[in-house]
């Protein structure tokens, strides 16, 4: 056995009522004929931020020719999926979510060429592709938008354009009138933008360059299932799709309430999970993915949605989507300034949350399990300690709680090396829309500047977007020019090159989530009993499948942690843990504790479980995953 097949040790228990789950055989939009398995239930998915991956050229921007030359590293953490965030035309108001034509590369990235030679190598390896997709809006270059301006246009009616309101107020600047409804934008500000050309505004539910498609006009939907075919024939094996629960809207466009004592309104009602959301994604189902049973995964990103609403996307019978991102857990640490006005995580809500979800989902659906992407701050910085002392084992506790849960688990780049938040100085270092324009409406409201950068720099998404950190070198293997956005000087200690070397490294660590996934069915089909529900420190819970239970212990503390657990676990397998082996060099996060950790070399009490009536310690930021199998592991549930 080599040190990267070795599991890492650790160890602990408990139990409780199962909820009821279905053991992938219901035929959706990946599934074959019934009974067959439903392969991306499995599966395990890697995303790709490509202006910030990896750098062929030199010109300081990721590129698919640079993600080509990384694949091996993606083979090498045992992942089945490449999602690739948008790599079409775009004029980057927003790092590429704003496509200018849906049928071709940028050429910051490459061209169609560079594109099949990277799909042909991910099938090569035996992995799959999944594209971004971006069709709640277009960019304002499009043609299609161009060519709706003209009020004679037939493409007019592909857009919301709605002629203005007469100004209420004497003092009002704007001589055409105002904007056609109260709702405020996500990106600050109004969602509608005054076109002098045609003499009416446009609705765009982030920046202005993004305005909004109607769903409701047949031939915009038609165009773009036309080109959704067209990448799947191309051999692209499914979609990613962006804010898809907003397409449908009340085309009546009503005034929303207002947002505290801000200036616009909440159009939400009128747009999240509208009115004819469902019966657009089964039309697009019916007319794109039908064709390629067995094949696809899609996953809609749904801002807001709730488990009743992802129960019916998910159902298989309805034939909609295989999953959903949801957000409820990524904004549980959001104060009441929103999302840029954070709070410190409360463990219980966070348990509660993910266990409504689990449970709501157990007899229909499925859910994704994310902590990162391309919009979230750094999940060891956010949830965890990304100082030296525990980011390794923190980053390696919450991939354990997480990836031990029902769903399909999504990687970040960079999430497998442990990457924190970078430490941006000022309003300068940034370089997303989002926080700019934020920076900006706060500034103009009064706040202070000091802490306006606090909650950027906690939670900007460009925390997310610095490069890809391959080897300690000084453009971190990302680059040899100028970087479009600064390198985390972190980097010559946290990348890859060093975590490959390291077997006990956060790389080595989801390399083995990964492969207890593929191995283990209970961490597939398993049902999730939560644990310890009220416990602020400690995330427990089990997962049992025929004949299977796993325990699931993370310390979400910098302290140890005694847990108290059935004497049924005594001999219990430690299957995973995230703390070295016996004989190994001492885990620096367990130095204060003595050379051997709270109790034992291990960390754990010096057995491999705990005794009758006795308990257990959890050594700081510590993960365990036990099993227990035959007819002990019926006894345990």
């Amino acid at each position: 056995m080599t040190e990267d097949d070795k599991d890492d040790k650790g160890g602990t228990y408990g139990k409780g009522g199962p909820v009821d789950r279905d053991d992938g055989n219901a035929a959706g939009t990946g599934t074959g004929t019934d009974g067959d398995e439903t392969w991306w239930k499995s599966a395990v998915v890697y995303q790709v931020y490509p202006r910030s991956f990896a750098d062929s050229n030199g010109d300081g921007i990721g590129d698919l020719d640079g993600i080509t030359s990384h694949l091996d590293h993606l083979v090498g953490l045992g992942v089945d999926v490449l999602w690739l965030s948008p790599v079409y035309p775009s004029p980057q108001a927003d790092n590429g979510y704003d496509i200018s034509d849906y049928q071709d590369v940028d050429p910051l990235f490459g061209d169609l060429a560079a594109f099949d030679r990277l799909l042909a190598a991910v099938h090569a390896r035996g992995m799959r592709l999944v594209m971004d997709l971006v069709v709640n809006h277009t960019s304002d270059r499009h043609p299609w938008f161009q060519e709706s301006r003209d009020p004679a246009s037939p493409k007019r009616s592909w857009y919301w354009w709605r002629p203005p309101r007469a100004a209420t107020d004497p003092g009002d600047p704007r001589p055409h009138g105002t904007e056609p409804n109260n709702w405020g934008s996500f990106f600050s500000g109004p969602a509608w933008t005054y076109d002098g050309a045609s003499g009416e505004y446009y609705l765009h539910l982030f920046a202005p360059g993004q305005p909004d498609l109607n769903w409701e006009e047949p031939q915009v939907r038609q165009a773009v299932y036309a080109m959704m075919r067209w990448w799947l024939e191309r051999g692209v094996d499914g979609f990613r799709m962006d804010v898809v629960n907003l397409i449908s809207k009340d085309p009546a466009l009503p005034d929303g309430p207002l947002r505290g004592d801000g200036p616009y309104g909440d159009g939400s009602p009128s747009y999240l999970c509208g009115p004819r959301v469902h019966e657009y994604l089964q039309e697009m189902h019916r007319e794109v993915f039908a064709h390629h049973p067995g094949r696809l995964l899609t996953v809609g990103e749904m801002p807001g949605v709730t488990v009743e609403q992802a129960r019916m996307f998910t159902d298989p019978a309805r034939a909609e989507l295989d999953m959903v991102f949801q957000f409820e857990h990524v904004s549980l640490d959001h104060g009441p300034g929103g999302k840029f006005d954070p709070r410190p995580l409360r463990l219980t809500d966070l348990k509660a949350s993910l266990a409504r979800w689990q449970q709501g989902l157990a007899d229909t659906g499925w859910n994704s399990l994310y902590w990162n992407n391309h919009d979230q701050p750094r999940i060891v910085s956010r949830f965890g300690d990304d100082g030296p002392r525990h980011r390794a084992r923190s980053a390696t506790m919450l991939a354990t709680v997480l990836h031990l849960h029902r769903g399909t688990p999504y990687v970040y780049q960079g999430e497998e090396l442990g990457m924190t938040n970078a430490p941006f100085a000022s309003i300068g270092d940034f370089r997303d829309i989002e926080a700019l324009n934020h920076y900006a409406q706060a500034l103009a409201a009064g706040q202070d500047p000091e802490r306006v950068l606090r909650g950027l720099r906690a939670m900007g998404r460009d925390n997310a977007r610095t490069p890809m950190q391959w080897d300690a070198a000084p453009g971190a293997g990302f680059t040899t020019g100028t970087p479009w956005i600064p390198v985390n000087p972190n980097h010559t200690t946290v990348n890859a090159a060093d975590a490959r070397r390291d077997p006990g490294s956060v790389y080595h660590h989801y390399r083995r989530l990964i492969a207890l996934r593929h191995s283990e069915p209970a961490v597939v089909h398993g049902d999730f009993t939560p644990l310890l529900p009220e416990d602020e420190r400690v995330y427990a819970f089990t997962r049992h499948h025929r004949g299977t239970t796993l325990l699931v212990l993370g310390n979400f503390t910098g302290e140890p942690v005694p847990v108290d657990l059935p004497p049924c676990w005594r001999e219990a397998e430690l299957v995973l843990g995230n703390l070295p082996e016996p004989g190994d060099p001492a885990d620096p996060a367990d130095l204060a504790d003595g050379p051997d950790g709270p109790d034992g070399p291990d960390g754990s009490d010096g057995s491999d479980g705990p005794g009758p009536g006795t308990s257990t310690v959890l050594a700081p930021w510590e993960a365990r995953v036990h099993r227990i199998t035959g007819t002990e592991g019926e006894h345990t549930r």
